[in-house]
């Protein structure tokens, strides 16, 4: 923060502030507004899905908030795309869209001299661009956290968006027709908010919160309901605050808050590309963070939560039970309580006023779901640098497995061996050239996962990938391959029948064939013939880190 005037004051005073001004009474800012604390408001409202779509509305009642403690609101916007959507060829642009937020939040703020920023995201790249974005610009800052989408009811049944996905492998195998299939995807989305299953979009709203970046509650309450409006309205008034006391960013997001983060994304039975997000952040904030730090937290940590797929529980639920408040309160020791908060001074004076765990939903560590948590980073002669897989979500059958190589180039070529219902039980779908650099944008295998499923073989068959899974995947499904194929990683060596290795409790994925021969297939192999990627994908095929190093782009 700058001492005396008022970052704002800077550019905006004297003479050489009547431009800028001139400008600013354009939008209708009068000359008494232009003397308080000026907000910025990043704002990824959009109308293309259901977890932005409300908050433009939202935006209203921080605005009010700002209003009302005497600062001066300016709501810009940013790009929002939706993983969900933008399923098969559009899920290329997914993950690399991360750094095009976070650079536009990061440009905006500066270029328009904010003195304190709200960030306002909801869904799964947004949010960790925000992040990204915030560690940049080190300004007091806010996260409003769009909110949970209800869940779905039909026929006495719950429903979350990633049902439709399931109900796909259903349908294809015959188990549901097509009237009930036509019925799921008819209401499988209750509204507006973030889809109400533990996918990444709200492991990351609970690791914002975890961090103390957010108020309380922020991260798991409803996106329609009234509490929201109240909670935007004093995320305004906190803003005005900390613009004129501070804290910045970076004094509340420290190691000891990412720590926390890396220990409730365990906890809670979080999304594997919650790992991603928090290496590229780390990053940002100039913090060391390794896959090795993820897995030593796993094992130390054992599972409180699990929420939809993984359970019948959806985010309604976890909410009704205390949320991420209750989380951090039931870790205990395993939470690093003098870590600040923007609400409050410390992260345990935070939480010494949250509800007791309940014992079904949220449980406490002498009554864990699992002694470890959801998390497992594997290592061996087919992932030297790792991989990732959400052990939480796994069929105690498969935590052990082996069996023969079923090599695919690309997502399509998977997504049909399974739609023509090809798969053999006991085998191992291998999915390469889907990483960072390869794909390139790193896709998500969030249909084939949730097709395995459907189809009844969730039990038998595993999948290992150098691309990355949805949050809500189940399912023996391992991703994150490093290095990826496309950079000469051994998952490229592997061919039709290959045995391959997963032992989830020794932490080992193996391709059963000798380094020498692994060394000289991968000295002939030949990367598929696919389009030259343009424009913000080339650059982005050229510039990004392995997925072990968090997927950003590395310019050094």
């Amino acid at each position: 923060m700058a001492k005396g005037k008022k970052d704002s004051e800077r550019w905006i005073d004297g003479i050489p502030g009547a431009y800028p001004r001139g400008l600013l009474r354009g939008s209708g800012y009068r000359t008494e507004d232009l003397k308080k604390p000026l907000i910025g408001i990043a704002n990824s409202w959009t109308e293309a899905n259901p977890g932005h779509v409300h908050l433009r509305e939202l935006a209203e009642h921080v605005k009010a908030g700002i209003w009302a403690a005497g600062g001066t609101p300016m709501e810009f916007n940013t790009i929002a795309p939706c993983d969900g959507v933008a399923q098969g060829e559009g899920m290329h642009s997914v993950l690399p869209a991360r750094d095009v937020i976070a650079a536009g939040v990061e440009l905006m703020a500066r270029a328009h001299r904010f003195d304190a920023i709200v960030l306002m995201a909801s869904c799964d790249k947004i949010i960790p661009g925000m992040l990204m974005a915030g560690a940049r610009l080190n300004l007091p800052s806010v996260f409003l956290t769009g909110g949970t989408m209800m869940p779905a009811r039909l026929h006495g049944e719950t429903l979350v968006t990633s049902d439709i996905k399931e109900a796909m492998g259903r349908f294809r195998s015959g188990r549901i027709d097509a009237a009930q299939f036509a019925e799921i995807e008819e209401n499988i989305c209750a509204g507006a908010g973030a889809c109400s299953m533990m996918g990444t979009a709200n492991t990351m709203a609970c690791l914002v919160e975890a961090m103390g970046l957010s108020l309380p509650g922020a991260a798991t309450g409803p996106a329609v309901a009234a509490e929201r409006q109240r909670l935007a309205k004093d995320t305004g008034g906190l803003i005005v605050k900390l613009a004129k006391k501070g804290p910045s960013f970076g004094q509340v997001a420290t190691a000891a808050a990412l720590r926390n983060a890396v220990r409730v994304l365990m906890a809670l039975g979080g999304s594997t590309n919650g790992i991603l997000h928090l290496l590229a952040f780390a990053r940002e904030l100039g913090l060391k963070l390794t896959l090795g730090d993820f897995d030593a937290a796993s094992r130390k940590t054992p599972l409180l939560a699990r929420c939809k797929p993984a359970s019948g529980c959806t985010l309604l639920d976890f909410h009704e039970a205390g949320g991420v408040q209750t989380l951090l309160a039931a870790m205990g020791g395993m939470i690093e309580t003098d870590a600040p908060a923007v609400g409050a001074k410390t992260i345990g004076a935070q939480v010494r006023k949250a509800a007791k765990p309940d014992g079904a939903v949220i449980r406490t560590p002498g009554d864990p779901l699992a002694t470890e948590g959801g998390i497992a980073v594997l290592y061996g002669s087919l992932a030297p640098n790792g991989a990732i897989v959400k052990q939480s979500a796994v069929h105690p059958a498969m935590m052990k497995h082996e069996g023969p190589a079923v090599c695919f180039d690309s997502e399509e070529q998977v997504r049909d061996h399974l739609m023509n219902r090809k798969v053999k039980p006991g085998s191992v779908l291998v999915i390469r050239y889907e990483g960072p650099r390869g794909g390139p944008g790193m896709r998500e295998m969030s249909i084939p996962a949730a097709l395995l499923v459907g189809m009844g073989l969730g039990d038998s068959v595993a999948m290992v990938t150098d691309g990355r899974y949805s949050g809500a995947t189940r399912g023996p499904c391992i991703g994150h391959v490093a290095p990826e194929a496309a950079d000469g990683g051994a998952i490229a060596a592997v061919k039709n029948g290959d045995i391959i290795k997963i032992d989830i409790p020794r932490r080992k994925l193996d391709l059963d064939v000798p380094a020498a021969e692994i060394k000289k297939r991968l000295s002939k192999a030949v990367k598929p013939k696919r389009a030259q990627a343009k424009g913000w994908l080339e650059i982005y095929s050229r510039l990004a880190s392995g997925a072990e190093n968090g997927a950003g782009l590395m310019l050094e």
